[in-house]
């Protein structure tokens, strides 16, 4: 199966947005932002007025107690947007909100989040972000429990995307190999390096 590893932004202000973003330009054409609200999550991110480069496509990670307003304000800047599924009250309402504003629908879960919630809507979903670590922060502990889902997930709609997210690294990513994901999100590990390139390649042939 062909994975691909998509860099993640965690950013306190535009000088930090900026430079990461200059950093992984040459490696991809695909960004995932982490967005909290300092209330789902116990920190801050993209809380100020952001600008964003055109030559990307953006995925947001929606750490949020209340997702729809922030998801409205930027529809035209973000590809993906991905709230957490703890935030959704009424998840068939949501989609129907998506889908009316033709954006592919995708939820997030925390590490210990069962998918019970989701089963009857899981047909109208296009992606899941599994969370292997606890949200919010760069470096939180790899919890590997989590993948299970994905097994379940799979059985139910074998067309919907997976998204693993949280502790990426060459030890831990060989640790996923036995389930089908699409995407690999990678913050530290990648983004942060002096060498995101080379971490890239790193963890694509520990999948190997």
């Amino acid at each position: 199966m062909n994975s691909k590893i998509i860099p993640s932004v965690m950013a306190k202000n535009q000088k930090e947005l900026d430079q990461d973003l200059k950093k992984i330009r040459s490696v991809t054409k695909r960004v995932h932002l982490d967005i909290a609200d300092g209330k789902f999550v116990n920190n801050t991110l993209m809380g100020f007025k952001f600008k964003l480069p055109k030559n990307f496509q953006y995925s947001a990670h929606l750490m949020l107690e209340h997702p729809q307003p922030w998801i409205k304000n930027h529809l035209k800047q973000i590809d993906l947007f991905i709230p957490q599924l703890e935030t959704i009250k009424n998840i068939k309402k949501h989609i129907a909100w998506i889908k009316s504003h033709k954006k592919k629908v995708a939820f997030a879960l925390k590490p210990y989040t069962a998918i019970t919630r989701l089963k009857p809507f899981l047909k109208d979903i296009d992606y899941l972000l599994i969370l292997t670590v606890h949200p919010g922060f760069y470096g939180s502990l790899f919890l590997p429990s989590a993948l299970r889902k994905i097994s379940v997930l799979k059985k139910h709609n074998s067309k919907i995307k997976i998204i693993v997210d949280g502790g990426m690294n060459p030890q831990t990513i060989k640790q996923t190999k036995q389930y089908t994901i699409d995407y690999y999100i990678s913050g530290s590990y990648t983004t942060k390096a002096e060498f995101p390139q080379k971490s890239i390649s790193n963890l694509l042939n520990a999948l190997k």
